[in-house]
């Protein structure tokens, strides 16, 4: 897999995940949560749409709270541009969350860890639009 399949794959499948998570449509929540987790470096940091920082710690702890919390929301994914060096990605994207009459949108951007196998979030800052 080339580095920008990797950041590409990484980036629609946490997305995917986080909906099922949203829903609460798993069959064993231990394990998405899990799969949720694996794609982060343990140095992983956020600054979402309200400005707030949010680190790795930080989001397994708010994870279990909105399990199965929003079952209408819908996630779309649009836009994904991805550069990348040996070691380091960069990717653009934008996140469309649909639960019933809101829409939320939010540009971001986020930086990658590349290793053999896979790209691995380190930095996300989303901005509304």
């Amino acid at each position: 897999m080339s580095n920008t399949e990797k950041i590409i794959w990484e980036i629609e499948e946490f997305h995917r995940n986080i909906e099922k998570w949203f829903q609460g449509k798993t069959e064993n929540e231990k394990d998405l949560y899990n799969k949720l987790l694996s794609g982060f470096s343990p140095d992983f940091r956020m600054i979402n749409g309200n400005g707030d920082t949010v680190i790795l710690s930080m989001l397994e702890d708010w994870l279990p709270t909105v399990f199965g919390k929003f079952p209408e929301r819908n996630i779309q994914i649009e836009n994904i541009e991805v550069h990348y060096s040996d070691h380091h990605g960069l990717a653009t994207y934008i996140e469309t969350q649909i639960t019933g009459e809101t829409t939320n949108r939010r540009q971001s951007s986020a930086v990658f860890l590349l290793n053999e196998e896979k790209a691995l979030w380190l930095h996300l800052i989303e901005n509304w639009i």
